[in-house]
């Protein structure tokens, strides 16, 4: 009768005895080695981390996700366990690397620090052979490991002193831990594009927390980490359809941010990168969230001075737009002309690049709309005084669609640019200047004598009214001269000033 009651009660678990017991049949067998003291170390340490994760477990991993996972000693090979530990050891392999290590200090390298580079690389090849499930535990364990050694707070002094970012010219910083991050990085990587990953059980981990601390590390000065950044953001954007809406406004203020407050972002060149792709895929019509995004994020993007960083990518999510929708060409070219520089000749001479390939896209009726404010700009950049800009705008004569807009249009466009080929035949200082605007001119002979006949004969009276404005502004200066010199006034009239009179000071 007594047996049969104790035999009722629930029995105390036995997974932390036999964790232990493991971890003391490690250290046993490997003090038994041929390297004794380092081996016995070794099983030491990994015998007291396996106790941190014990504690911390309950608290990552909630009963119900944990319920049926076995721990198994993580210092074993994949090839030394059963089929069906294999998960068990995988996640506690998990769980091993969740130990941050410290790569500031070379000489601060262990055989710790080996110890989790060779379990990261075992992960990765798991991963890589197909054999892992990722079920709800494993991707708990998964998303924490990343969590834990990717997500960091840079310091001031990690980031760039100037106030456009990081330039051109600045030579890149490269993270010690590098070595360790890029297996990091490729597990997450392997585990995002994993083929059996069901979104679902996925997305509950990556989550929008995950993805703004992910964009949070595009602030990284060593490129390798923002390209691995940029490869991942792309397929969690192509994986979880559910996050994408998230991922484009998390972005759009990350841009809002750069362009009106700081200025200063070691990432967008990434992030334009990732979105130019994002965009060819946009359907048609384009949604009024994605015109938005043009409008208050891609083109106030011109205005930062550390254009030069992202222009590339830029002008291609611009061009991608005015390719599905040709509308657009009028406000992107309108902001262009409202941010175009004045006193930058290499930001302007990027400005003409793109114009010439969004003009290559317009259409005959929305390049009409913005003709006369685009070839007004045009006409102040061929008398530019730096050749490289004069040099620039002459050659947007070369691009066949653009001539033809011209032709198509000349009588609004010729009376434009006329004056400036005039004033370059006569003024300028760059003899291949000369020579293309001398090009320009037979051009426009040949396209219509007439009409640039008519344009020379009505610069000719501008010019004469301009003459004969400053010759009648001479002579009445001249007359207000006489006059005031014949003024003498009299000199009853010449009083002395009267000081102010002190006032007292009170004691």
């Amino acid at each position: 009768m007594l047996k049969q009651i104790l035999s009722k009660l629930p029995r105390k678990s036995q997974k932390s005895d036999s964790l232990d017991s493991a971890g003391l049949d490690s250290g046993n067998h490997t003090s038994n080695s041929s390297n004794g003291v380092q081996c016995t170390n070794i099983g030491n340490s990994i015998t007291s981390r396996l106790s941190v994760v014990k504690r911390v477990s309950s608290a990552v991993f909630p009963a119900s996700i944990m319920a049926g996972v076995e721990a198994v000693e993580p210092n074993l090979s994949f090839k030394d366990v059963s089929n069906p530990q294999k998960q068990n050891l995988f996640i506690s392999k998990l769980n091993l690397c969740c130990e941050v290590s410290d790569f500031s200090d070379p000489e601060k390298a262990s055989s710790e620090q080996d110890l989790k580079r060779q379990t990261l690389i075992e992960l990765v090849d798991f991963v890589s052979s197909g054999s892992a499930k990722f079920n709800e535990p494993a991707v708990a364990a998964m998303c924490k490991m990343c969590a834990v050694n990717l997500f960091r707070v840079f310091p001031p002094k990690y980031r760039s002193n100037t106030s456009s970012g990081e330039a051109e010219d600045d030579e890149p910083m490269f993270d010690p831990a590098w070595s360790n991050l890029q297996l990091v990085y490729d597990l997450l990587l392997r585990f995002i594009s994993y083929s059996s990953l069901d979104a679902k059980v996925a997305k509950k981990h990556v989550d929008h927390s995950f993805i703004l601390k992910l964009l949070d590390l595009f602030e990284s000065e060593d490129p390798r980490e923002r390209d691995c950044l940029k490869t991942i953001l792309h397929r969690i954007y192509g994986k979880f359809m559910v996050h994408r809406p998230f991922v484009r406004k998390a972005v759009s203020n990350i841009i809002y941010r750069f362009v009106f407050e700081t200025e200063r972002h070691n990432g967008i060149a990434e992030l334009l990168e990732i979105f130019g792709s994002i965009i060819s895929g946009f359907a048609i019509p384009l949604k009024e969230e994605h015109k938005m995004f043009l409008c208050r994020a891609l083109i106030p993007l011109h205005k930062p001075k550390s254009i030069g960083v992202y222009h590339q990518q830029l002008t291609y999510c611009v061009v991608q737009f005015v390719d599905k929708d040709q509308k657009l060409a009028n406000n992107v070219i309108k902001g262009l002309l409202k941010y175009w520089p004045i006193t930058n000749s290499q930001k302007e001479l990027m400005f003409i690049s793109e114009l010439e390939e969004i003009l290559e896209m317009t259409n005959m009726v929305e390049f009409q709309k913005i003709m006369v404010p685009v070839f007004r700009r045009i006409a102040c950049c061929l008398n530019s005084s730096h050749y490289q800009v004069a040099e620039r705008a002459h050659l947007l004569w070369n691009n066949e669609h653009i001539l033809n807009l011209i032709t198509h249009n000349r009588h609004v466009i010729f009376p434009l640019i006329f004056p400036s080929l005039e004033r370059n035949s006569q003024n300028h200082w760059n003899q291949a200047v000369l020579n293309l605007t001398q090009n320009i001119r037979k051009m426009f002979c040949e396209m219509d004598e007439e009409l640039l006949l008519a344009c020379q004969h009505k610069l000719e009276e501008e010019n004469s009214q301009l003459i004969e404005a400053a010759e009648k502004r001479k002579l009445a200066w001249e007359r207000l001269e006489t006059t005031a010199a014949a003024f003498k006034p009299a000199a009853t009239n010449n009083v002395p000033p009267v000081k102010p009179a002190t006032p007292p000071v009170a004691c």
